[in-house]
């Protein structure tokens, strides 16, 4: 049963491909109990509010699906590390509270998680109802992955099962695999979300048919981080951008000075390597914006690559790197975009991380498809106001930049075709 309800995401409309998995559009809820696994891994501040609730309006999508139609939709997700033990100020009542508001009706907070007050609040469930799990990860199970009462309690609360976590597709703790795994064997349908469909749709039609030329923007703190990534966006890309404080290795490298910047000695020769195997696809800075101090007020020099001098720290890619870099994205077909430019939350040090996304947004404007992979890009996109203007911001750092290495997920291959 295909659903053809008004808030039908757009993107499941005719610009992108169908997937080969079922997703909750082809699930019948009418009088059923749906767990959904969701990704509420929301930042909140010291108080417990939440700074950014997009990760809970991303998902709203699946769970009106389900409750519109007649269905009873439990939610679960992690919140933070409690590893394994109750932490109050990881607590998912203020999800629950904001995700109430959202959808303009109260959602129940079970204090467990498939034990006995999730049990007794799902037997309670009338059709529309929402219930929200506790933290998944207060439970020791969660993380061991295989912990066979802690999987059943899950498997047995629901009817159909949903993935709808991008952000931990790349991780198969219990709720993510096992749970899925035991509720199929039981004969109950296991399907992805919305999200996780508009996610993998984006980012596997950006890998496996890019629109040309396609541009990677890398930044970030490390080189070691996004090796896989380089190597894997090498072969595909017609340029790569390296930006952030991962250019410092690349150009020490290159026997370059880096001063006092974040560099990692111990990956030279991979940098080496990767500036060899890059040839003229690899695009570094060609200038850098350094401080004498991590502070606004420092002394601040713009300074060619590679002369960075001592006492200073690069903090920007520089005016020149960023004129080079807006020229290439503009042009662009596909435009994949992981890691700020520089220390974004931080004037005047995120000029480059600017200028590149007000460049992104002119290239969506122009016609080209523009993936944010989540993470620091996500929030800096957010922070300087083009998350709008943009084809996609992606909810998962980690998991975007394991679909950019080229890697499957287990957690969504092993739902129904």
């Amino acid at each position: 049963m295909k659903y053809d309800g008004s808030f039908r995401p757009h993107y499941l409309e005719e610009e992108l491909h169908p997937m080969a998995k079922q997703s909750v559009a082809d699930l019948d809820p009418t009088g059923k109990i749906v767990l959904v696994r969701v990704d509420f891994n929301v930042p909140q501040d010291s108080d417990g509010t939440i700074t950014d609730d997009r990760r809970i309006r991303m998902a709203v999508p699946t769970i009106r699906s389900i409750i519109d139609r007649g269905g009873k939709a439990i939610l679960m997700s992690h919140l933070g590390r409690p590893k394994g033990e109750v932490n109050p100020k990881l607590s998912l009542a203020p999800v629950a509270k904001r995700l109430g508001e959202l959808l303009g009706k109260p959602v129940v907070l079970a204090a467990d998680t498939g034990g006995k007050d999730s049990t007794e609040k799902a037997h309670a469930l009338s059709t529309g109802d929402v219930l929200v799990l506790e933290n998944v990860r207060f439970n020791p199970g969660e993380k061991k992955g295989d912990d066979a009462s802690y999987v059943a309690g899950l498997a047995g609360l629901a009817d159909a099962y949903v993935n709808d976590a991008f952000g931990t597709c790349h991780r198969t703790e219990a709720s993510m695999y096992a749970v899925p795994k035991t509720m199929k064997e039981s004969g109950k349908p296991a399907v992805v979300g919305f999200l996780v469909e508009k996610e993998i749709q984006y980012l596997s039609d950006a890998v496996g048919q890019p629109k040309r030329p396609f541009v990677a923007i890398l930044g970030g703190k490390k080189v070691s981080d996004k090796i896989a990534v380089i190597t894997n966006l090498l072969k595909i890309c017609d340029h790569v951008l390296i930006g952030g404080a991962m250019a410092y290795t690349f150009s020490l490298a290159q026997g370059g000075k880096t001063g006092d910047s974040l560099v990692e000695p111990d990956k030279l020769e991979l940098a080496k390597q990767l500036i060899r195997d890059g040839g003229d696809k690899l695009v570094l800075p060609v200038d850098t914006q350094c401080a004498d101090d991590f502070s606004p007020d420092a002394n601040k020099k713009i300074v060619k690559a590679g002369e960075i001098p001592d006492g200073f720290e690069g903090l920007d890619i520089g005016p020149d790197t960023a004129t080079r870099y807006v020229e290439i994205i503009r042009g662009a077909g596909t435009v994949v975009w992981n890691g700020p430019m520089g220390v974004f939350e931080m004037p005047p040090f995120d000029a480059g991380t600017k200028a590149v996304a007000d460049a992104v947004a002119s290239a969506t404007a122009s016609g080209a498809i523009t993936i944010i992979g989540g993470g620091d890009s996500a929030a800096a996109v957010e922070q300087l106001g083009y998350a709008e203007k943009v084809s996609h911001v992606s909810t998962g750092g980690g998991a975007s930049l394991e679909m950019l290495e080229g890697k499957a997920f287990k957690t969504v291959d092993i739902l129904d075709e």
